[in-house]
């Protein structure tokens, strides 16, 4: 069995601004030079939480896309992390999932947070995305869909790691660092929960939180709202161990999503 490593990055973002936060990154990853399986940047890192979709969306194939390409293939890591996608004639809050090969697969937000009037601005996904990382098995979401667990079910025990990237107001921290701990218990998996700081365009701040949660719902790894690039290593046979001892999920419900 094969631990994994993971590099999250929390950062303030250039609001609005496409390049300045592709540019920002590059310095990051350049800087810290990871030696990792796994990069991980929040929610619209090219935008900040933004409902301009219209205006600053790019094609599924644009220059954001490229350049995760370029910085997965140069750190030999996945990338992954959100940006605003234009398909057709519909907008999405897209996560990206790049290999260093230059291979990718994508997830779309499935639950848009209509308090900010995303669902005006966006479609939602239909679709949860599985991927497999070195003998792991891993689950990417976004943001608000922290809060629907039924959602983020690990059924028969699909996933072993759950993976959010969010732009997580600060006034709503608590909820945030409590339901990372529960999705992590309740599943009997790794969480990984990765926010910005600062403050956006609109005012909006936010204090990072950003973690890592052991499956029995301890935190590996609690940032402050300090900008900084954190690299922790996962292993799977303590994951395998825990599921044996402590087996909830055979007792689990079955339960089918329309």
């Amino acid at each position: 069995m094969q631990d994994l490593r993971i590099t999250i990055i929390q950062t303030t973002l250039h609001w609005q601004d496409a390049a300045a936060n592709r540019a920002m990154f590059s310095e990051k990853l350049a800087a810290a030079a990871p030696a990792t399986d796994l990069i991980v940047l929040p929610e619209m890192f090219t935008t900040g939480f933004s409902m301009d979709a219209a205006g600053l969306a790019e094609e599924a194939e644009g220059p954001t896309l490229q350049w995760m390409q370029e910085e997965a293939a140069r750190y030999s890591a996945v990338l992954t992390g959100s940006v605003m996608v234009k398909e057709g004639d519909s907008y999405y809050n897209r996560l990206y999932w790049v290999r260093p090969d230059g291979t990718y697969e994508h997830y779309d937000k499935r639950h848009l947070f209509r308090m900010a009037k995303e669902h005006h601005s966006y479609t939602p996904g239909k679709e949860k995305l599985l991927v497999e990382l070195k003998g792991w098995n891993i689950c990417p979401l976004v943001c608000y869909d922290l809060r629907f667990p039924v959602w983020s079910r690990n059924t028969n025990s699909q996933y072993d790691l759950l993976l959010y990237v969010a732009n997580w107001p600060k006034p709503r921290a608590n909820a945030w660092s409590t339901l990372l701990q529960a999705r992590a218990i309740e599943n009997l998996s790794y969480v990984v929960g990765v926010n910005r700081v600062g403050t956006d365009g609109n005012n909006h701040p936010y204090s990072g939180d950003s973690a890592i949660i052991h499956p029995k719902g301890h935190k590996l790894l609690e940032t402050t709202e300090a900008e900084g690039i954190h690299t922790i290593t996962l292993s799977k046979q303590e994951l395998t161990d825990f599921r044996e001892a402590f087996p909830a999920h055979l007792d689990a419900d079955d339960f089918t999503l329309n």
